[in-house]
């Protein structure tokens, strides 16, 4: 994430207003002020997501099922046909992922080898995005179409702002600020094409524990574990685009002063 307080201490809030008589720095500093208030306000709930999703975890952690996470992981696999996907071990804490270029479900090593609610609802979720994969869902496709844009935008993107603003404070105008938003926008976008796919994995492991004997009685447990775990990726998209809102208002700002 851009941090963006060695700017607000560098030009302040006057430096972004008009200069019409009475007004000075009145849409800077209102603009400014709107922009530091959604990026709290994402910071915050950020946070309180965060802290519920880790309490979640912690709790269904602690409560036995009958299968593992790699366990539940082949067979709901091999109930969908995939017999061609592998499920491993990835080492530390929350690295579970699919991996659409080898086929392979990635648990992490608490996952893999545990018998808990948490564990086997965090591995249906991700073999829920190897069968979003086996079925084309389009919104896995749009995501998978971004990476070499957002690859591009993540890497550049700050580097090409940051020098933007530079030059804008130095009378150059906002152009080059322009486009590195433009570039982080790319990362916004992600984030939010993200929440369908993320949405969507979940509903089709609930399903599937719903339609094991093993699963069933987990259901609404499992429910409550997934659907904190898929608030962290919407807390991340509102504060990205938080950040993007922050640094467009500051631009326009600017531009509106050298009008």
């Amino acid at each position: 994430m851009i941090s963006f307080f060695p700017y607000l201490a560098q030009y302040g809030y006057s430096d972004y207003g008009y200069a019409a008589p009475g007004g000075e720095a009145l849409l800077g500093s209102g603009a400014t002020m709107i922009g530091l208030m959604l990026i709290l306000g994402a910071g915050l709930i950020g946070f309180i997501v965060q802290q519920n999703m880790r309490a979640s975890f912690a709790k269904y952690s602690a409560e036995r099922a009958p299968l593992t996470g790699a366990e539940a992981a082949e067979l709901m696999l091999r109930e969908h046909g995939l017999g061609d996907v592998r499920v491993i071990s990835t080492p530390g804490r929350l690295t579970d992922h699919y991996n659409p270029l080898d086929r392979t479900v990635n648990l992490s090593e608490d996952v893999y080898h545990n018998a808990t609610v948490a564990a086997m609802a965090v591995a249906a979720h991700e073999c829920g995005h190897a069968v979003q994969h086996a079925q084309a869902y389009p919104w896995l496709s749009l995501r998978s179409s971004l990476v070499p844009m957002v690859n591009i935008g993540s890497r550049l993107g700050q580097f090409v702002l940051m020098l933007g603003l530079v030059l804008a404070a130095m009378g150059s105008g906002t152009t080059v600020a322009w486009v590195g938003l433009a570039l982080f926008a790319t990362t916004t976008l992600f984030a939010f094409v993200t929440l369908p796919v993320e949405f969507d994995a979940s509903r089709r492991a609930l399903a599937w524990l719903e339609s094991r004997s093993e699963g069933r009685a987990l259901r609404g447990e499992a429910a409550t574990a997934l659907r904190w775990a898929a608030m962290t990726y919407v807390a991340a998209a509102l504060s990205s685009l938080a950040m993007l809102a922050y640094y467009a208002l500051l631009l326009l700002s600017r531009s509106g002063r050298r009008d």
